[in-house]
């Protein structure tokens, strides 16, 4: 999984040089055993631009619910090798009573992380409390190091209509939106990302594609009618928890070519659309094939 994100940054910086690349989860990549008494993998490091890491406080086991400690300690030490090489740290917690995301953010805020109090676990909203967003700020953000506050709205389900969705983005002062580059199967355009590239004070702001690599989604474009798993021979599993979700042999070429490589490879689609980077999904699908070996 370390050589896959390095390739994806290797491909989208031929192209871009300051294109952004974010995975989400899997944290342990940062060292080079993937273990505490590692080093830091500084080849990964210089691949990437940040991590993002879900339920850090809240949200691990249940929504609304606080992550046992060990698991957040184990968590900010990886967290914490990345953050001292200059890496921006994105926080997802999931929690939606007002008390408990004031705490979120003020966790966040003293390991000196980003983070985003998701009041949805399926990432429907644009949440209505804090009603001022978290470091709201009219200063351009031209890199993710600039980013004091994101947004992470992945279902356009709760909006009326494309118009409503980016509409409902534009009238924010979110300094990064993370959000999928399809609006239910369609790709967003050029002129869709123009009408949101600025926050609603002017102020410039950074927009990240999510791209699950670890597994295949079937609602993707690339997917075929004729696929289940073992057709093709790198899909696996589908995730009992995630409908339509399957694992796959991330390593194999057959999956990489449709994440980046071609024309129409899903990296390419956001490239050429205009986003500023990928916020990449599935790191941590190695977990899986590690408990199967075991």
């Amino acid at each position: 999984m370390r050589n896959f994100v390095q390739e994806i940054s290797e491909y989208a910086r031929e192209q871009k040089p300051d294109f952004i690349i974010i995975p989400q989860n899997g944290v342990q990549l940062v060292s080079d055993n993937g273990k505490w008494d590692g080093k830091p993998d500084l080849d990964y490091l210089r691949a990437i631009d940040g991590l993002g890491q879900e339920s850090l406080y809240f949200g691990s086991t249940e929504d609304d619910i606080n992550t046992p400690l060990n698991l957040s300690d184990f968590l900010e030490f990886y967290l914490d090798i990345a953050k001292d090489a200059d890496k921006t740290i994105l926080v997802t917690d999931y929690t939606s009573t007002p008390s408990k995301m004031d705490r979120s953010y003020y966790l966040n805020e003293e390991k000196e992380y980003i983070s985003f109090a998701a009041d949805e676990r399926d990432l429907t909203t644009i949440p209505e409390y804090p009603e001022t967003i978290k470091d709201e700020n009219p200063d351009p953000v031209k890199r993710l190091s600039d980013a004091e506050n994101f947004l992470y709205l992945l279902n356009p389900e709760g909006f009326s209509s494309k118009q409503d969705f980016l509409s409902s983005i534009a009238e924010t002062n979110y300094g990064v939106v993370i959000m999928d580059a399809f609006y239910f199967g369609t790709l967003l355009t050029q002129e869709d990302l123009q009408s949101i590239r600025n926050k609603a004070d002017g102020g410039s702001r950074l927009l990240i594609s999510y791209m699950s690599i670890g597994e295949s989604e079937d609602y993707r474009y690339y997917w075929q009618q004729d696929w289940a798993p073992g057709n093709p021979e790198w899909l696996v599993a589908e995730n009992p928890i995630w409908e339509g979700n399957y694992k796959v042999k991330y390593w194999e070429k057959g999956w990489k070519d449709y994440i980046y490589g071609s024309p129409e490879s899903y990296l390419q689609k956001i490239i050429d659309v205009g986003f500023d980077g990928v916020y990449l999904d599935i790191i941590d699908g190695f977990y899986y094939f590690e408990q199967l070996e075991n």
